[in-house]
């Protein structure tokens, strides 16, 4: 059985969000597994200013909803690190939006084990952030 991980803040669900899903759940196979991360809202706040809108509790409730997830857990650093060593998932999904820099150690300790990080595209378009923007913009008027 294939375990497949991928993580999120999930706090404006949009389409980039249920494709990385729904990519992962393929790669994972029909016999595989899709655990997602959902990161803490301390998490968060390590590369973001401010605190997400909905709480942990919705944004873990709404990932084990989505019918692409086998299983949602906490994420309590940015970085997936901790639960790349714990899950130890035969692939790690990755965003576009992450440097192969901001990427190398986790990479190297997937690899180290056995596994393999598959980096999907990143669409701008498709942003938390740019939504947040638009709402904003829209509330201006």
């Amino acid at each position: 059985m294939k375990i497949v991980y991928s993580y999120y803040v999930l706090d404006l669900i949009h389409k980039g969000h249920l494709l990385m899903m729904k990519n992962s759940k393929a790669i994972a196979g029909k016999d595989g597994k899709l655990i997602v991360g959902i990161l803490t809202d301390e998490a968060v706040m390590e590369k973001k200013p401010k605190r997400p809108i909905l709480s942990f509790d919705e944004r873990i409730d709404i990932a084990e909803s989505i019918k692409y997830v086998d299983a949602a857990v906490p994420q309590e650093t940015y970085s997936p690190i901790p639960n790349v060593k714990r899950i130890r998932p035969d692939i790690l999904m990755e965003s576009g939006s992450h440097s192969e820099k901001e990427m190398a150690e986790t990479r190297r300790i997937v690899e180290s084990y056995g596994g393999r990080v598959v980096v999907m595209p990143y669409y701008p378009s498709q942003s938390s952030t740019n939504i947040k923007n638009k709402i904003k913009d829209v509330e201006k008027r």
